[in-house]
């Protein structure tokens, strides 16, 4: 059984036994030959073995000592280093969810402005309004043996600000009560779940099992009926944003804490209130789910951090997050936060390794630091790196606990 935190004091640094999430067949969001097409990786990959054969072949007719062999012999070794390079980058790339299409590899994917590329309906989105688009949408398996009925519904939507005028794919999850007659006058709270960087909103579906741990964890009655909301944290890709209002650049934090909020409560019934909403992801994720929880107690009750860091990174994927501004950065630094201002009111989640996780003693040193009003818990795992695998492990555990935190809306009047 899941070990529920439910009765964690201020600065509790509890270790927890976790236990890996049941598999799910998730069905293929690309296109026929789109770069995580499985046409496409088979192809290439027949395609280079062809050639290194058709290379052993021919190799002995390309011997003699002037240029068309010369260059026929180059012309094959090329082909062959070049298509099993694509192979294999194909194969990697499927693995880790890194790029979704060839226009997010490209860096065309701009999401703040390809509103035609994201599908967006401009009368979604017309006269500033928030907009939800959904595209499609597919029962959640349950995955569990000998249960009944459905896991829920996950729709693929468009997700419009009307504050930012940033548009951004995402994933949302309703659970099973959503459409049933006994909840037609309640509304849901809301977990927004963030991948890493540059992850893309299906890795959270077919890496990391979101949809069905959560149907799993409503049906056991381990979790209230909460809403899902599954996107990368990035608003601007390639552009990694670490959820930064960025001086005259995209106004990621803006868009997460109010743009979402407004733009879900338009479309489903969910609350709109901070004690409704909570917020987990994984390493640039978890650090976007801390800070936001942190810098913003009134839009997330509490938070889950999965291999988060505890500043913001500062590198060429990120360019100038903060203008130069000093203080700035200071603010998106969670131990200055702590050491510095006063302890925001929210409950924190933070998840790491003893051996294999780098940021193992820096969430030793921030969940020393917590005070309170402020609470704290910690999932260790005895080894794990810093990958899907060690993430799985976590999910179950860390969504329950998140899911304990939040607040349901009071029922409406029927």
């Amino acid at each position: 059984m899941l070990n529920r935190l439910d009765n964690c004091t201020p600065n509790s640094h509890v270790e927890l036994a976790c236990q890996t999430c049941m598999p799910i067949d998730a069905a293929s969001e690309s296109e026929a030959m789109g770069l995580t097409s499985q046409k496409l990786q088979t192809l290439i990959a027949v395609l280079a073995v062809a050639c290194f054969a058709a290379t052993v072949w021919v190799w002995p007719r390309l011997s003699r000592r002037s240029l068309v062999p010369l260059f026929g012999r180059i012309g094959l070794l090329l082909a062959s280093q070049l298509l099993t390079l694509g192979a294999i980058g194909l194969a990697a790339n499927n693995w880790g969810g890194f790029y979704s299409s060839w226009s997010d590899l490209l860096g065309t994917d701009q999401g703040g402005t390809a509103t035609i590329t994201n599908g967006v309906d401009p009368s979604s989105a017309q006269n500033g309004r928030a907009g939800v688009q959904v595209l499609d949408s597919r029962t959640v398996p349950l995955m569990i043996a000998g249960a009944s009925g459905s896991g829920g519904t996950l729709q693929k939507v468009v997700v419009h600000g009307p504050d930012t005028g940033l548009t951004e794919p995402a994933y949302v999850y309703l659970p099973p009560q959503y459409h049933a007659p006994a909840y037609a006058h309640r509304s849901f709270p809301v977990i927004l779940v963030f991948t890493g960087y540059p992850g893309t909103p299906e890795n959270l579906i077919t890496r990391m099992k979101y949809p069905t741990v959560a149907a799993q964890a409503i049906y056991q009655k381990q979790m209230q009926p909460t809403v899902l909301v599954l996107m990368r944290p990035s608003v601007q890709m390639p552009r990694d944003t670490e959820c930064q209002n960025v001086p005259n650049g995209p106004q990621a934090e803006t868009f997460f804490t109010s743009d979402l909020r407004q733009a879900m409560a338009a479309r489903y019934r969910v609350g709109t209130a901070g004690a409704n909403w909570g917020v987990i992801g994984d390493s640039t994720g978890g650090y976007c789910a801390l800070k936001l929880t942190m810098r913003q107690p009134a839009s997330f009750a509490a938070a889950a951090s999965l291999s988060g860091y505890y500043q913001a990174a500062e590198d060429s994927t990120t360019g100038d997050l903060f203008g130069g501004d000093r203080e700035l950065r200071n603010q998106n630094n969670l131990m200055w936060r702590l050491k510095n201002l006063s302890a925001p009111g929210v409950s924190v989640l933070v998840a790491s390794s003893h051996r294999g996780e780098y940021d193992y003693r820096a969430t030793e040193q921030f969940v020393a630091a917590v005070k309170p009003p402020m609470r704290v818990s910690s999932l260790i795992l005895p080894s794990g790196g810093h990958n899907f695998a060690t993430w799985n492990r976590e999910t179950p555990q860390a969504l329950r606990w998140l899911g304990a935190r939040l607040q349901a809306p009071a029922a409406s009047a029927s």
